[in-house]
């Protein structure tokens, strides 16, 4: 059954509905004030302004309602404003707002920490660690793998394409665009980045994606571990099951689970980057459950308390083993985070959520690659798509930008990953109809191209 429709002011076969042509006067008004006291270090894709969200929509300051094809970043995976989250964040709010978690305790951190290792797929014992973001996960992850072997692995190997994070370790791990890098050396070091089997641009040049997978495991057992570090200098692989700002590239299931493979062989631990793609957003809880592998560590994040800023490191217990006094934060399972977390975990499981987001992530790859032929590369798991667009050459076209914002003038908010792919990652409780609607607006606009 498709999720309920929790949203009665608006009627969800009337979005979009565009009453000014964006962006509107309230929206240039709050654009202006913004530039003139906000550093611009970041990008806005196109100049939409949010007054409120319902569910799988967004309305702007104009009165505008828009698709929502973003979900705050993959981040409101139950919606803007789920009523049952919405409560756990009001109930929370009048017992106490903060008392930081890494000096004292309170128990709704306990219970969150128990309903996410029962999710989490790694066998045995389990613990967590919490905290604000996904980039504050990683940097955190990278201090519980090299603890783990007490400094004696140094080693972090990490992808091309990957993105995990602006702060400096998670930063040294990112290889998705210069831009996230430059002025910033030198990086953390002892990071050894190699090749993602990428389906349409293989640097392999191989025949087929699973080609490209074993050349990819091939060079790292044969240039890296053979030529510029042992392996038992390594304490981890870091890895994003499926590539988020890298263009959203799902990797052949054979690669995955030959690099756990290696990294069994040799001791090394497999650490997934989940912060994208946790928490349903695939059809599962985690996307690495779709290769059949088994992680270490896995960094979580964006969807874990949908909206609220949290993350979460979960792990093997024996891994997750950093003395007293190591590692801690001030706001790390903040209380009214948990809280809109727990609820979160409930309505994903309530209303089948994972169920949905698997089989209407099916029906809107299905509609695209049918009406788009081959021309672009259409890929993903679950509401985690992306249509890589490619001019006559299949190399990546110029024109992401462009689809962008005239799909956002006609009321789909939608935005890009990569060099040149649209990022598909809506509200997992977005009903069918809008979800094909938007399907259409894009593909009409791609009609230009």
């Amino acid at each position: 059954m498709p999720p309920k429709w929790h949203w009665p002011q608006i009627d969800p076969d009337k979005v979009p509905a565009m009453r000014v042509e964006p962006p509107g006067p309230k929206a240039l008004e709050v654009i202006r004030r913004d530039e003139a006291v906000l550093m611009q270090s970041f990008v806005r894709w196109y100049p939409l302004v949010i007054a409120r969200g319902y569910g799988p929509v967004v309305e702007d300051v104009d009165g505008n309602l828009y698709i929502d094809y973003n979900a705050g970043i993959a981040v409101t995976a139950t919606g803007h404003a789920h009523p049952k989250v919405v409560e756990a964040i009001r109930r929370q709010s009048e017992l106490f707002l903060h008392y930081s978690l890494t000096d004292f305790y309170y128990e709704i951190a306990v219970r969150l920490a128990e309903k996410l290792v029962s999710i989490a797929p790694i066998s045995g014992q389990k613990k967590v660690f919490f905290t604000n973001s996904g980039t504050e996960s990683i940097e955190g992850l990278v201090k519980i793998a090299r603890g783990y072997f007490k400094g004696q692995r140094p080693y972090i190997i990490a992808f091309y394409g990957a993105f995990h994070g602006r702060t400096y370790a998670s930063m040294s791990l990112t290889a998705s665009k210069p831009v996230h890098r430059k002025y910033f050396s030198p990086m953390m070091p002892n990071v050894v980045h190699v090749p993602y089997p990428h389906p349409v641009h293989c640097p392999f040049k191989a025949k087929d994606p699973e080609e490209c997978g074993q050349y990819a495991l091939e060079f790292i057992e044969e240039w890296v571990f053979k030529r510029l570090v042992s392996p038992d200098e390594v304490a981890a692989v870091l890895i994003e099951p499926i590539q988020g700002e890298g263009g959203y590239v799902v990797p052949p299931r054979g690669f995955m689970q030959g690099l756990r493979k290696i990294t069994r062989e040799h001791g090394i631990l497999l650490a997934v980057d989940e912060v994208q793609t946790g928490f349903g957003r695939t059809g599962r809880w985690f996307a690495v459950e779709h290769f059949g592998v088994e992680p270490d560590l896995i960094a979580t994040a964006k969807a874990i308390a949908s909206g609220l800023p949290m993350g979460a490191i979960i792990g093997r217990a024996d891994v997750m083993s950093l003395p007293k006094g190591a590692h801690a934060n001030t706001f790390g399972g903040n209380p009214v985070a948990a809280a809109a977390s727990l609820a979160t975990i409930d309505v994903i499981e309530e209303e089948g959520l994972l169920e949905h987001a698997a089989r209407l992530g099916d029906e809107i790859k299905k509609a695209l690659a049918e009406e788009l032929k081959g021309r672009h590369d259409v890929r993903g798991l679950g509401l985690m798509i992306g249509v890589e667009l490619l001019d006559e050459g299949r190399k990546p076209a110029k024109y992401l930008d462009e689809v962008l914002l005239k799909s956002f003038k006609r009321g789909l908010a939608v935005i890009g990953a990569g060099l040149s792919t649209v990022r598909i990652a809506p509200p997992l409780v977005i009903p069918e109809r809008m979800a094909m609607r938007g399907v259409e607006i894009l593909l009409d606009v791609l009609k230009a191209y």
